[in-house]
């Protein structure tokens, strides 16, 4: 061949034919396998997205198995027997702990590279799908006025009961964890990554917040002003008449002997008999226990009543016994009330009495027993003298807060200088303006000009010796920062406690929703990023059943409006109510818009408002105007509402393929 080379040619490609089959026919079959798996892993990757979708917030094997039905379902439309020409599929998919995940294999036969031996090759994939969460942050403002306690027509159940029914469906998917609520979609379980932060915060709120143990104790002040009453002694008046009451009969105290100086029984007997005495230990010059007026009394110049404890003491002669020259005798006591009628006399006139009495008025009180360092006292309690009968009380703070300065204006957009209470981001400083106060209901009396009229309030001090009306405090559950709830049990536990009490003050349920959560505020040391410098994504949903319902003699956090008017102009008697023309519910919805601006403006904040009652156009305009916008909802019922927030829940997670 090496001296002919003609037909050479032929004899080469002879020898050739098989390597180059081999490497034509592994091209052929290595691209077949690369599609068949590229285009299975996408089967896959759809059927896992597809389940987990269908899950939603529920459990896996929920309607029958609706989730696993509908990713075997995707994968077949994506990937079928035979494609590619493939064997028979096998393909399954699971989910645990929220993730969804599928295998699939099918056997792949060799169009060429089976003349070298290889018949098939095996393709197998796998792939999975979760609601992932980012970083998250949930803060609940929720209401929890009166009308709470009530169910929307055509319901069968309170509006309280509903609210508490649709927060737990909504932390279930969330959290992944499950309640004591039977939810739609079934019970969740296994949790969230580990990797990711995710805390929940509460607010509720009516016609205060309860917001202080939360502080730091020196953050508010030491000494602090309330419309209460404080124990005075006043002179206006002479007795004109006295009736004796309540007596008892005689009683002994003791047998005595007393070493005489006479040496005689008459002497001794004439020395130790008295017919009585007043004892001054009941019977001071102060009067106590002031009790009724009558035609004014103090306030009118008028009559009145005030009652004395007396006590008598007798010492009768018993005996004398010479030589030792010992008169004996025993002491009695008998004890009654004496009800003097008093007539309007100028003070220290000629027969006047001092006594005891009550000055209403605005009173400062040291609060310091509350607090234990920069911590609270256990229990957080106080002493003062406001009791009836100008006795004791001692009381415990429940949380409750009195707002920081404030100023009074019609609009609050921009914030104005001074208003501290609408400040979310500034901490306390030294001034007493900055630093907030309990709200200590027990301490507030409302006075009025006429005992009788109680609604005839008094601007000024009134000295007289009624019990004037004091208030009723509602300090809804104790508010909560936002802090990881790992444990179902506890979260149910916490939002048992959820009752409808009292009026409806949105404002200040904001506020404080706000300062809680903000990233630049109060609590920036934990709310700016995650522990390991992660981005938080903030969500504050803010659930209310009504229109603004203010009262003027309401104790809420910018004390009582009639008497303080830290809102409305001082000079000008406040109106009430939930009309938006009364000027209280005109400020605190002024104020509700400029909190909802700050929150909208926080970074990455979506602030969610709902609407649960029956329709109320302007009022659900109102509200639609506080939230992000596109993230306002009405709930019709307690069903709608659990539905809301589930929507609410599936849009804050964040469906993302993991592998």
């Amino acid at each position: 061949m090496a001296r002919d080379v003609r037909g050479n040619t032929l004899a080469m490609i002879a020898a050739f034919i098989f390597p180059l089959l081999g490497l034509l026919g592994g091209g052929i079959d290595m691209s077949r396998i690369y599609l068949t798996r590229s285009r299975m892993q996408q089967a896959c990757d759809a059927g896992a997205l597809a389940g987990r979708k269908i899950m939603g917030g529920g459990a896996w094997a929920a309607a029958n198995g609706q989730a696993e039905s509908t990713a075997n379902s995707m994968f077949d439309a994506n990937f079928q027997n035979g494609s590619y020409g493939s064997g028979p599929v096998t393909r399954s998919f699971t989910e645990s702990a929220g993730k969804v995940s599928g295998v699939a294999s099918a056997p792949l036969p060799m169009a060429i590279m089976r003349v070298f031996g290889f018949a098939s090759k095996d393709i197998s994939i796998s792939c999975d799908a979760e609601m992932r969460l980012p970083n998250t942050d949930v803060m609940f403002v929720l209401d929890v006025t009166g009308s709470m306690g009530s169910p929307i027509p055509g319901d069968s159940e309170s509006k309280i009961v509903g609210l508490r029914r649709a927060v737990r469906c909504f932390y279930e998917i969330v959290a992944r964890l499950d309640t004591e609520a039977v939810c739609e979609g079934g019970a969740p379980s296994g949790g969230t990554s580990s990797e990711t932060q995710i805390r929940f915060g509460f607010v509720p709120y009516a016609t205060n917040v309860n917001v202080g143990k939360l502080l730091p104790s020196n953050w508010f002040v030491d000494t602090a002003t309330y419309q209460s009453r404080e124990i005075t002694t006043t002179t206006y008046g002479v007795p004109i008449s006295y009736v004796d009451a309540n007596k008892t009969d005689w009683n002994d105290i003791n047998w005595s002997k007393k070493t005489a100086t006479t040496t005689s029984e008459a002497l001794c007997k004439s020395t130790y008999t008295d017919p009585y005495e007043i004892n001054p230990a009941k019977a001071g010059t102060v009067m106590g226990n002031g009790r009724k007026e009558s035609n004014g009394g103090v306030q009118g110049q008028g009559n009145w009543e005030a009652i004395q404890k007396y006590q008598d003491v007798r010492r009768e002669f018993t005996s004398w016994k010479a030589g030792n020259n010992n008169c004996v005798y025993r002491t009695k006591t008998r004890e009654y009330d004496r009800t003097f009628t008093f007539k309007w006399s100028t003070a220290l006139a000629t027969g006047a009495l001092p006594f005891k009495a009550w000055l209403y008025r605005q009173v400062a009180f040291d609060v310091r027993s509350l607090k234990s360092g920069n911590g609270w006292a256990s229990p957080s309690s106080m002493t003062t003298t406001t009791a009836n009968n100008y006795a004791n009380r001692t009381f415990t703070w429940d949380g409750c807060i009195e707002e920081r300065q404030t100023v009074r204006a019609i609009n609050y957009t921009p914030v104005p200088d001074g208003a501290l209470d609408l400040d979310i981001d500034t901490p306390p400083g030294f001034a007493e303006g900055s630093r907030w106060k309990p709200a200590l209901a027990e301490l507030i009396y409302q006075r009025k000009e006429n005992y009788d009229n109680s609604s005839n309030r008094s601007m000024t001090p009134i000295t007289t010796f009624e019990n004037f009306s004091t208030v009723g405090e509602s300090c809804p559950t104790p508010s909560t920062r936002l802090v990881e709830w790992p444990d179902a049990t506890a979260f149910d536990s916490y939002v048992s406690t959820l009752t409808a009490s009292s009026s409806t003050y949105h404002d200040i349920g904001l506020i404080w929703g706000a300062r809680l959560m903000s990233p630049t505020g109060l609590f920036a040391a934990d709310n700016a990023t995650t522990p390991r410098g992660g981005e938080i994504q903030r969500h504050l949903i803010f659930m209310t059943d009504g229109k603004a319902e203010t009262a003027v003699a309401n104790y809420q956090a910018y004390g009582i409006a009639w008497y303080d008017r830290r809102q409305t102009d001082f000079n000008v008697e406040p109106t009430d109510g939930s009309s938006p023309t009364a000027t209280l519910t005109q400020q605190v919805n002024a104020r509700t818009q400029a909190v909802c601006a700050a929150i909208r403006n926080m970074p990455n904040t979506t602030l969610w408002v709902i609407w649960f009652g029956t329709a109320d156009t302007a009022n659900e305009t109102l509200l639609r105007s506080c939230a992000t916008p596109d993230r306002f909802f009405s709930a019709r019922s307690s069903t709608a509402l659990q539905t809301t927030f589930r929507n609410i829940a599936n849009q804050i997670s964040q469906l993302r393929l993991t592998s």
